[in-house]
């Protein structure tokens, strides 16, 4: 496998996890919106966070263990067509399916890795 193959399978996942969260992010903006004062609006800005934080704490374990990533993130995409009704298909689609293929590069990057070590072990005996 060439360098910039490899390299694009590691940065790929990482970089589309921290636009996700930005994206996700953005909807939390809509607090601002509601007119709740200063500490409405702190617990209304953390609230809509929430997620954002949890993607950043999974982007951050996923960094070294790819395997932790395409878990959380399939299963991201998973628990919001699940649990999320009456949204228009794209709504499915940025929220759901973009998180889904995050995990499936994650995925992807954790059993290219898996075998590259197995064959490093296997030439090395």
């Amino acid at each position: 496998m060439n360098k910039t193959l490899k390299q694009t399978l590691f940065w790929t996942p990482r970089v589309a996890g921290i636009l996700f969260i930005l994206f996700i992010s953005l909807f939390a903006l809509d607090i601002f919106d509601a007119q709740l004062g200063f500490w409405g609006t702190i617990v209304g800005l953390f609230m809509h966070l929430i997620p954002s934080m949890l993607l950043a704490i999974a982007v951050f374990i996923a960094w070294k263990r790819e395997w932790f990533g395409a878990l959380l993130f399939i299963g991201w995409a998973i628990w919001y067509v699940s649990f999320m009704r009456g949204f228009d298909w794209i709504a499915y689609v940025l929220i759901a399916g973009l998180p889904a293929l995050i995990g499936l590069l994650f995925l992807v990057g954790w059993i290219w890795r898996k075998q590259i070590r197995a064959g490093r072990d296997t030439s090395t005996a």
